[in-house]
């Protein structure tokens, strides 16, 4: 009885090892594959609404606001030097929201 006791024990062991192994060399797990899935589905910043430029961090109601004034008044916004001639946006603004949107 010991023996199988034993036995049964080391197989789990090895199936505990067997699979932090699998983790450890595949690092990229579902949940980082959903985080990168979403980093990378970007904003079409010319075609979003208020409710989408809210959603991205740092931007409220206000500069939501006018980014899109600036978007009627003077068409798409090409890059992020543009994005800059928004009032209430200046340099480090603009890097921060150009991460979450596309120009395009």
């Amino acid at each position: 009885m010991k023996s199988l006791w034993f036995a049964l024990c080391a197989t789990l062991a090895c199936i505990g090892t067997q699979q932090a192994s699998a983790a450890l060399n595949n690092p990229i797990n579902s949940d980082q594959k959903t985080v990168n899935a979403v980093v990378a589905a970007k904003l079409a910043l010319n075609k979003a609404d208020l409710q989408q430029l809210e959603a991205i961090p740092g931007i409220g109601a206000k500069k939501a606001q006018a980014i899109l004034e600036y978007i009627k008044q003077n068409g798409p916004i090409k890059d992020k030097k543009q994005l800059m001639e928004v009032k209430g946006i200046g340099e480090k603004m603009a890097d921060r929201i150009a991460t979450y949107v596309s120009f395009s």
